[in-house]
């Protein structure tokens, strides 16, 4: 059995978006509603503790920074209220191809953290799944109207509930299982060193770069 990796995200979690951005080719990616999540799981967002929402900040930053997505920045209708792209993207994902899918939801993020559109309303989610040329008008009638439907909320609701017996508290949520068959749960877009170990992929750690001759650093550990 070889090894798997599963991601659980929300399209309301900035660290959902740097994680879809790191982890394109080695996944699954799997919709849920955030909210159920921290809600069943009894936990509080980051945001409303004020020293976390304080330290956010700098992490957010330095985040960013790493993957390449300097240009995100919270929207001021946050936290939005994702059900209905999320149930869209459960559709999608059953009934486009893998590649149309994702590029849909990294449309999705873009759209949320960097854009600004507020697509947890049905007209401007219509609009950027036309803008995404993925789709006729017909298949974007069939997207919008599938996400009132109870086949499409039971599925956005069974992923969810899914990730809240493994016991997830947040997002982003990720399920690994290796080649021996074992399976572990990994938390957050900072972890990735841990899953790969636990995969028995080969990785480099961080390193220091040995200081140059002449250069003057006063930094001391």
């Amino acid at each position: 059995m070889g090894g798997h990796i599963d991601c659980y995200l929300d399209i309301s979690s900035s660290y959902s978006y740097l994680a879809l951005t790191y982890l394109l080719k080695n996944r699954e990616f799997h919709p849920i509603f955030l909210h159920g999540v921290t809600v069943g799981s009894g936990n509080t967002p980051s945001w409303t503790v004020p020293a976390k929402g304080k330290y956010g900040v700098f992490d957010a930053a330095r985040s960013k920074k790493y993957h390449g997505l300097e240009e995100m920045s919270v929207p001021d209708f946050f936290p939005p209220w994702t059900l209905l792209p999320m149930r869209a993207l459960c559709y999608i994902k059953s009934h486009f191809s893998p590649s149309i899918y994702e590029s849909t939801f990294q449309s999705f993020f873009n759209a949320l953290w960097v854009s600004h559109i507020n697509i947890t309303l049905p007209d401007p989610l219509a609009d950027l799944l036309t803008s995404t040329s993925h789709f006729t008008t017909e298949e974007i009638s069939s997207i919008l109207s599938a996400v009132s439907t109870k086949e499409w909320k039971d599925k956005l609701s069974s992923n969810t509930q899914k990730v809240l017996d493994q016991g997830a508290f947040g997002a982003l949520w990720i399920w690994a299982r290796n080649e021996k068959g074992e399976e572990e749960p990994f938390f957050g877009s900072d972890r990735f060193h841990f899953m790969w170990t636990f995969l028995g992929i080969e990785w480099r750690d961080v390193e220091i770069v040995p200081r140059k001759e002449g250069r003057d650093v006063k930094t001391k550990l």
